[in-house]
């Protein structure tokens, strides 16, 4: 009986060892992008010009969708609370989708590109976003049927993967709250905001002729 403990004490470590890789993996990914994204907004504008009403207002909408993306995590961290290497969570934002924080990091990542006026360029930084949690999702996926099986396949079989489907809500309970998850979620989050005062520098630099315009976006 002893060693069952054990041995079932061993298996959940090393299965918060695997999922602590893959959380990793997320961050280094979200970090790799923001990086890209940054590096594309030197350069770029937006074809509609500085100070116009459609700039203007495609870069309001796009800090509201930064803010949803920053709120959305934080409420998807508070469910997952550090038990997706224990039990499948499939309450709050699970009940929906499969992949709340990718999603919402796709939708802040939006408001990112959204930073230049474009509409273009906040469609396409959260198709990019979108496409490179994809390759994450599917490792995780892998992980979890094998940790979990029936009950995840089950989920799978009920939750979309990705894009949410809101008739499926359940509140639920979110279980044990860890501060320290939160902390480490608004923490990466506040990388998107930091967006906005950025984008308002280069679009001052790029007035001013300091930075170049290499290309525009619709």
């Amino acid at each position: 009986m002893l060693n069952e403990v054990k041995s079932a004490r061993a298996e959940q470590a090393q299965a918060r060892r695997a999922l602590g890789r893959y959380q990793h993996a997320r961050r280094m990914v979200l970090a790799a992008l923001v990086v890209v994204m940054f590096a594309v907004l030197l350069f770029g504008q937006s074809a509609f010009p500085p100070e116009s009403v459609p700039h203007e207002t495609i870069e309001m909408v796009g800090v509201l969708l930064i803010i949803l993306g920053v709120v959305g995590r934080l409420w998807s961290t508070l469910y997952i609370g550090g038990r997706k290497s224990s039990e499948v969570v499939t309450s709050g934002p699970y009940s929906i989708t499969r992949n709340p924080l990718y999603v919402f990091s796709s939708i802040a990542a939006a408001g990112v590109g959204a930073q230049m006026g474009s509409i273009t360029a906040a469609i396409g930084f959260a198709v990019i976003c979108a496409a490179a949690f994809h390759v994450v999702i599917l490792r995780e996926e892998t992980f979890l049927k094998e940790a979990f099986g029936t009950p995840f396949q089950a989920y799978m079989a009920r939750v979309p993967r990705f894009f949410p489907k809101l008739s499926l809500y359940q509140e639920g309970d979110t279980g044990g709250f860890k501060p320290r998850l939160l902390r480490t979620t608004l923490l990466d989050g506040l990388v998107f905001l930091v967006a906005i005062p950025f984008f308002e520098s280069i679009d001052g630099a790029q007035q001013s002729g300091i930075l170049p315009v290499l290309f525009r976006f619709p």
